[in-house]
């Protein structure tokens, strides 16, 4: 009696075992579309910040604002700031703009790095070709300062059909204050997947946990992956993640076809399938399934049962059928319930 029921286990557990091999091997697969996984993920924490100031452009000639009033009245404090002591606080001139600058402030910045600015004019200045900006501060949502920009404005090329109230200026900023972030003595790691997907999710984790040689990842939904810090790698979070992201995994995608109605464009997942179906446009059939044609004078486009939208397509436009016609097309096959995945109306 007890040696059966040790084969019972025995049996059992090596199902067990067979069972979850399989399902690893299926999720660990990596074909050859597999991606690094600094491309198809991010790292909670790491990432730009947006910055923004209100500054005055001098030098223009004669585009600037002219009368508005917290144009005149910035310029008069600017004055005053500078020993200029006025009796009408409340200067014009057409050669000042107001603006707004705005930038970009990268992740691990640190003081004294020059960061790019966009300037654009926010009254009812013509053009801030030629301008300079004075020395403006920009700030975070949190209001602190971040950075100081100042310096002459690019507008590009003489196009005549560029927009002349934005402009930008090259390095046109200097940080002031380092952004905080200690990655090194981290305990754990948060990623999330730019396109979420349970299944890329799972070979993720299974992967990284592969090359850790641990249980060390795990997902908590289909775009968050979770990574605890190996103890070989205390205090080297750095390089713990320089491992991570150089990681190669196959990510899975949803079958969709996206058209364009205006440009005419079709794009095409490669998992999309289309079922036996038959529909008549105009002269043209299409039969999927069916080996049968009809008449002469009808063009007919005649495929397999189970044949990819990209196949459908190639044989459509050796037809020589136009753009509109493949997108109605499309969607008769979809609203027959014959395309297997998505259609997505641009």
């Amino acid at each position: 009696m007890k040696r059966t029921k040790c084969s019972e286990f025995r049996q059992s557990l090596l199902s067990g075992l067979l069972a979850l091999a399989v399902l690893v091997a299926w999720l660990a697969a990596e074909p050859v579309q597999a991606a690094r996984l600094k491309d198809i993920a991010s790292i909670r924490g790491v990432r730009e910040n947006q910055l923004i100031g209100y500054g005055i452009v001098v030098g223009l000639k004669g585009t600037g604002d002219g009368k508005n009033e917290f144009t005149g009245k910035s310029v008069g404090r600017m004055l005053d700031k500078l020993g200029v002591k006025l009796e009408n606080q409340d200067v014009a001139s057409k050669n000042v703009a107001a603006v707004i600058v705005t930038a970009n402030l990268p992740a691990f910045a640190k003081a004294g790095n020059p960061i790019d600015i966009t300037v654009s004019a926010l009254g009812d200045s013509q053009s801030l070709e030629g301008g300079t900006l004075l020395q403006t501060p920009l700030r975070a949502a949190n209001e602190q300062v971040y950075a100081v920009a100042q310096g002459a404005i690019s507008l590009g090329s003489g196009d005549k059909d560029r927009i002349t109230t934005t402009g930008r200026i090259p390095n046109g900023a200097l940080i002031e204050k380092d952004v905080q972030a200690d990655f090194a003595s981290r305990k754990m790691f948060r990623l999330n997947l730019i396109n979420p997907d349970f299944t890329t999710a799972a070979r993720t984790v299974l992967t990284i946990n592969k090359e850790l040689g641990g249980q060390y990842a795990s997902a908590k939904d289909a775009g968050t992956v979770d990574i605890v810090t190996p103890f070989s790698y205390e205090n080297r979070g750095v390089e713990l993640l320089a491992t991570i992201e150089n990681i190669n995994v196959n990510p899975d995608s949803r079958a969709v076809v996206i058209v364009n109605e205006k440009t005419g464009t079709v794009v095409i997942g490669e998992r999309v399938k289309i079922s036996k179906v038959a529909v008549s446009h105009g002269n043209l059939s299409v039969k999927v399934g069916d080996g049968k044609k009809s008449g002469p004078e009808e063009k007919v486009a005649v495929l397999d049962s189970g044949v990819s939208v990209g196949d459908l397509v190639q044989s459509l436009n050796k037809l020589g059928v136009s753009p509109k016609d493949l997108i109605t097309i499309l969607q008769t096959i979809k609203a027959a319930g014959a395309l297997q995945g998505e259609l997505e109306i641009l």
